[in-house]
C-alpha cells in the first residue's frame, strides 16, 4: 500500500475532531519525505487542517461550518506519551473549569515533570511550568486542587468565601485522601497548611500530622482568610 493510501485510511478511521502527529500514522522512517506531501496535499484540499507545527486535526463539521477541537483535544498530544499522561493543564483556565475565575485566559499553562515546551495554538500561547510530583491518570486531579491552594493569592477575580467552599467540596469528593496528603507534602509549606486545614474542614478525624509536623510553627501563611472564611484558620497559623 502507497504511504498516501496509509495515511488516508488511519485518518478516515479517527473521529471527527481528533488530533494527531506524524508520530500516531503508520509510517515508518523513510516514508516520511512521502508522508509530508501527503499530508499536504489532505492540508489543501480541507481533509485535515494543520492546528500548529506537525499537529493536525481532522475537521468536525456541523450545520454552521467546521468546528475547532477544545483545548483538551488540542493539547492531547502534550499531555499524553504512548497513552500514558505526563501533563495536565493549569494555570487560570484550569481556574475558570474549577469555578475560581470567571476569566477565560489567553494563554495557556501545562504542568509536566520533565518536557518542556513553548507553542502556539491558534492564537494561543501554551508554556509549561514543572509539576511538583511524577503524573499519571491516578493523581493528576490531586494535582489540580493544589495547584489551585497554591495559587490561591494570584486567581484573578477570585471570591475567597467561594473558593474555600469550592475547594472544600472537591477535596472531599477525591477518593484516596493518603494520595493526596502525600502529594501535599511535595509543595510549598502554604500549600500544605492550607491543604491541612482544608482536609481538616471535609473529616475532622482525618489523620494530618504528617502535614502538622511539615510546618514551622512560627510561621504565618498569608492568604486573607480570616475565621468567617476559615473557621480553623488559627489552628493552621493562616492569616
Amino acid at each position: 500500500m502507497k504511504v498516501a493510501e496509509k495515511i488516508a485510511d488511519k485518518i478516515a478511521g479517527m473521529p471527527d475532531g481528533s488530533t494527531f502527529r506524524y508520530q500516531e500514522l503508520p509510517i515508518e522512517r523513510e516514508e516520511y519525505t512521502a508522508a509530508t506531501k501527503a499530508i499536504e496535499r489532505l492540508v489543501k484540499n480541507g481533509l485535515i487542517t494543520r492546528a500548529s507545527t506537525g499537529l493536525f486535526y481532522k475537521p468536525k463539521r456541523s450545520a454552521f461550518g467546521i468546528l475547532k477541537p477544545d483545548e483538551q483535544e488540542l493539547l492531547k498530544p502534550y499531555l499524553f506519551s504512548a497513552g500514558k499522561r505526563i501533563a495536565y493543564i493549569t494555570g487560570t483556565l484550569l481556574y475558570n473549569r474549577m469555578g475560581l475565575t470567571t476569566q477565560v485566559p489567553k494563554n495557556i499553562k501545562i504542568a509536566t515533570r520533565d518536557k518542556r515546551l513553548e507553542l502556539t495554538l491558534g492564537n494561543q500561547k501554551v508554556t509549561s511550568i514543572k509539576s511538583y510530583a511524577d503524573i499519571n491518570d491516578d493523581n493528576y486531579r490531586y494535582l489540580e486542587y493544589l495547584d489551585a491552594i497554591k495559587d490561591f493569592k494570584t486567581i484573578p477575580d477570585l471570591n475567597k468565601e467561594a473558593a474555600v467552599r469550592l475547594l472544600k467540596d472537591g477535596i472531599g469528593k477525591l477518593e484516596d485522601r493518603q494520595l493526596f496528603k502525600k502529594l501535599a507534602l511535595k509543595y510549598p509549606p502554604r500549600v500544605r497548611a492550607l491543604a491541612g486545614a482544608l482536609m481538616e474542614l471535609v473529616s475532622p478525624t482525618e489523620d494530618l500530622n504528617a502535614l502538622r509536623k511539615s510546618l514551622n510553627p512560627l510561621s504565618t501563611f498569608e492568604f486573607g482568610l480570616n475565621t468567617t472564611l476559615l473557621p480553623n484558620n488559627t489552628t493552621w497559623n493562616i492569616a
